[in-house]
């Protein structure tokens, strides 16, 4: 089943609009006046990574998911991204639009942003929402074949290596399917993506992840609520390490959901969706 029938027959947009220095590919759906949520997603990702989501959320919120800086069809600037350029170009947006502030849910990647957020631009934030969130531990085996998994995609991104990249991310791999890969593919092979890969995963370097982890004493200031939403077989990292980040914030709630790997908003999309609406409208 495509992942664009979860869109059919509710009202959505999909369009480009220049978010400081960056033109930004965003998807918007729901009305104006309720509370604003803005998803994003991980590490060469892109806002597809939420079509299941859209519209059960645009019933209670205005929601938005973005291509992040370098990523999907927004613009690669040329250095490496870390987690304040990514902050800033979700600052970027948010003033593009009009918003002034939002409850951001971020995967893996995009959780990192929302924590360093919520630290950093706490009067932009609402609620966040922690999916399997990068960002607050350094395994140097997990990152390493995260590292040559994304750089041989965007370097070889054949569909074999593109298949093998996505399948990572899921407890299942079967259900990884052919409009995946294909969609993958197309981003995948853009004029200069390679570039742009060796810049998103910069992170996955003991150069750059080291001095951006989150730290307790910075977790500590996080005054917006949080639900850590982990799950039992997540490749990125263990049940423990989403403990512990819930642990250091100050107002948080830990879910750990069930046969689910590092795309819980896909691969179980209902239960993610009623979690994540019941935290984000209590």
């Amino acid at each position: 089943m495509s992942m664009w029938l979860s869109l059919v027959g509710s009202e959505y947009k999909i369009g480009f609009v220049q978010a400081g220095p960056v033109r930004t590919r965003y998807l918007e759906a729901g009305s104006r006046g309720k509370p604003v949520l803005i998803f994003l997603h991980g590490s060469g990702g892109y806002l597809e990574a939420y079509l299941k989501n859209i519209v059960a959320h645009a019933e209670h919120f205005h929601v938005f998911a973005i291509d992040m800086v370098g990523h999907g069809y927004s613009d690669k600037p040329d250095y490496p991204y870390q987690p304040r350029n990514y902050v800033q170009h979700v600052c970027d947006f948010m003033d593009a639009m009009r918003l002034d502030r939002a409850h951001i849910s971020g995967e893996s990647l995009g959780g990192w942003v929302a924590a360093r957020m919520a630290s950093t631009r706490p009067e932009r934030v609402g609620k966040i929402v922690l999916n399997t969130a990068a960002g607050s531990h350094f395994d140097p085996e997990r990152s390493a074949r995260f590292h040559m998994l994304s750089i041989n995609a965007a370097r070889e991104p054949n569909r074999d290596n593109i298949r093998k990249r996505l399948e990572w991310l899921m407890l299942d791999p079967s259900i990884v399917t052919e409009e995946m890969v294909e969609m993958r593919y197309r981003v995948y092979t853009q004029p200069g993506f390679a570039k742009a890969m060796e810049n998103i995963v910069c992170l996955h370097t003991p150069e750059f992840r080291m001095p951006n982890l989150l730290t307790k004493e910075e977790l500590a200031t996080v005054a917006a609520p949080a639900l850590v939403l982990w799950t039992s077989h997540d490749p990125g990292s263990t049940v423990e390490v989403g403990q512990r980040l819930a642990a250091a914030l100050p107002n948080s709630r830990f879910v750990v959901m069930d046969q689910c790997g590092h795309w819980p908003q896909f691969e179980d999309a209902d239960n993610f969706n009623r979690t994540q609406i019941e935290f984000l409208l209590n």
